[in-house]
């Protein structure tokens, strides 16, 4: 199963996409993740996309193709696999389609503008192992402490009413447009991202199946 999540910032595509993983046994690509881990490990993909990205330019539609398509061939991608933060515009939609044919299900999210900036300003992270919690939807049990460690938990600059706006801006402008690519293709699956999580989870389940 190849399957692509669709939202804007906060829309909860991270928190379903750990469901979908639990369920279905997916791997899990997350195109900021696989950068951040090429630069890390020093490869000839990795040193291209830190000289790319120190010089503040945005990393070609090329190269994050060719990091994908190095990471699907990876074992854990034989069973399937959920693509998070790719692809951004429709020109990579068109060429993820070049390199793996149709995906199985686009799942958009959809969420009001005005709740997902609640959302943004509501984030905090846990700066030690990574957890992600929500003031509004998903709190920590005990106030600013992660659940998993212990440490105090943070927000990231940008999570802002002023970034939240501009990154709004930047999701509907470059990447809504995928929803009718994928519309087009009758692989779209349209959620409402303000019925909850575990009911936004059942309907993608229903949707997806066994």
């Amino acid at each position: 199963m190849k399957l692509v999540l669709i939202g804007a910032p906060a829309a909860g595509k991270g928190t379903q996409a750990r469901k979908l993983i639990d369920k279905y046994k997916l791997a899990y690509i997350s195109t900021g993740d696989m950068l951040r881990e090429e630069v890390s490990k020093g490869t000839a993909l990795g040193l291209e996309a830190k000289s790319i990205m120190a010089s503040g330019a945005l990393v070609s539609d090329e190269l994050i193709i060719a990091i994908v398509r190095e990471r699907i061939k990876a074992d854990d991608c034989k069973n399937g696999f959920i693509l998070d933060g790719f692809p951004r515009t429709v020109v990579q939609a068109e060429k993820l389609d070049e390199l793996i044919g149709s995906v199985d299900k686009a799942i958009y999210i959809n969420c009001p503008d005005e709740a997902l900036l609640k959302r943004i300003t509501a984030r905090q992270t846990c700066p030690k192992c990574g957890a992600s919690y929500n003031k509004i939807s998903v709190p920590p049990k005990v106030p600013d402490i992660c659940d998993v460690c212990g440490e105090k938990l943070t927000q990231r600059k940008d999570d802002t009413v002023e970034a939240g706006k501009a990154r709004l801006e930047t999701f509907h402008k470059q990447s809504e447009p995928l929803v009718d690519y994928y519309k087009k293709q009758n692989r779209l699956f349209e959620v409402d991202g303000m019925i909850g999580i575990d009911n936004v989870s059942s309907a993608i389940f229903a949707e997806l199946g066994d």
